[in-house]
């Protein structure tokens, strides 16, 4: 083997070849593995085709160290998984009577019998040894084909991470045992396009040979990380105190906590309770905060609530209330107020960017949201610097 292993994943299942499901769980182990020192070098997806699986499977083999394949354990006629392995090795499936029985006391343990159907999962290809899955009944296994070790996983997400976590990371660190760990700094900004962060960064910031700067955007975010050796932590340290002061009028936060999660945070730490009222989200503001613990007291969703704003700040006195709505589809505009035990904020904005299916711009207003009740939080301006957002007119206020 090379010193670096070429590690490639392989989805199976027409629902993932043909988008009917996102496959999460691809681009969560190409993070995970990253994390842990291992690049992934390619992905591939196949259907639920027996011979294009067995084709795949020797060329796969012959070009990679390690090979992931995710889906097709299951008990049903096209899950090829586990035929497809034995006939790329020119193998017979054989009954693992130790999965067998893991099968026939976990069915048992809920007091129900086995199906029949369920039997196909204990038959393995012959050279195969078991991989455990604690949460599941898809038994995962590991076998050599062409000087190459192929793990094969289910699909499911909750039973796919425990297998890689306990499991098949440990076997590659045994196959890699100097792997060195990346260092990955990770920041979230909005309201900046991607080629003007890209621009100043790279006019303002010194970044030497093997030292990267990586961009990834997401409407309405753009989130920057950095990433080099552990050994050359000094160096990236210093880098990335430059490029936080670079982008300090557009940082949301560091990580990967999230907006909400930071919100949430904040909320906490100030011991804040907050009503959300909220038009032209759906709920998406409050449904976030709630995911992340938020002292949320009260949330409402519907058209026209303006009135409820005055009920609400005679009902909880010393909560925050944040109202979001009034949209108008004629020139992008819409209301955003927060009341305070104090004062009240109050913004009519104007979103200019170009428009984009109600999901994405239901994620772009409550981010916006979210960030303003952030920037109160921290003592700054709720509005900050964007170049999609203008201020139509305000009742702010001195800050």
């Amino acid at each position: 083997m090379n010193n670096a292993l070429k590690i490639e994943m392989l989805s199976t299942g027409d629902e993932v070849l043909y988008g009917q499901i996102t496959d999460t769980n691809a681009s969560w182990l190409s993070d995970f593995l990253f994390q842990h020192g291992f690049t992934m070098t390619s992905r591939f997806t196949v259907g639920d085709n027996l011979n294009q699986l067995i084709d795949t499977l020797i060329k796969r083999s012959k070009e990679n160290d390690i090979l992931i394949i995710n889906g097709g354990l299951g008990p049903t006629s096209d899950d090829l998984s586990a035929q497809a392995a034995a006939q790329a090795n020119n193998e017979a499936l054989v009954l693992h009577q130790e999965w067998l029985t893991v099968l026939e006391q976990y069915f048992a343990s809920r007091a129900r019998k086995m199906p029949p159907a369920n039997i196909k999962q204990a038959m393995l290809p012959k050279s195969a040894s078991i991989i455990d899955n604690p949460v599941g009944t898809a038994c995962g296994f590991k076998m050599v084909i062409n000087n190459c070790t192929l793990f094969f996983t289910p699909g499911v997400p909750s039973e796919f991470k425990v297998m890689v976590e306990n499991q098949i990371l440990p076997d590659l660190k045994k196959l890699q045992p100097n792997i060195i760990k990346p260092l990955c700094y990770r920041l979230t900004t909005m309201g900046r396009t991607e080629s003007d962060l890209a621009d100043e960064i790279e006019k303002k910031l010194s970044v030497p040979a093997g030292i990267d700067v990586g961009y990834r955007s997401a409407s309405p975010i753009i989130e920057l990380k950095l990433t080099g050796k552990m050994s050359d932590q000094p160096i990236i340290d210093n880098l990335w105190e430059q490029l936080k002061h670079l982008v300090s009028d557009n940082l949301l936060y560091e990580g990967t906590i999230g907006l909400a999660g930071i919100v949430s945070k904040e909320l906490r730490d100030k011991s804040q309770q907050l009503v959300v009222l909220e038009e032209q989200t759906a709920g998406l503001i409050a449904y976030q905060l709630y995911g992340e613990n938020a002292p949320l007291i009260k949330s409402e969703t519907s058209t026209n609530i303006t009135h409820r704003i005055t009920e609400l700040t005679a009902q909880f006195p010393h909560a925050l209330i944040l109202y979001l709505g009034q949209f108008s589809d004629d020139n992008s505009q819409f209301t955003l107020q927060l009341v305070t035990p104090k004062q009240t904020y109050r913004y009519r904005l104007k979103y200019r960017s170009r428009r984009y299916n109600r999901q994405t711009e239901q994620q772009i207003f409550s981010a916006i949201a979210l960030d303003a009740l952030r920037r109160y939080l921290t003592n700054q301006p709720l509005i900050g610097p964007n170049t999609w957002l203008d201020v139509i007119e305000n009742n702010v206020p001195n800050q």
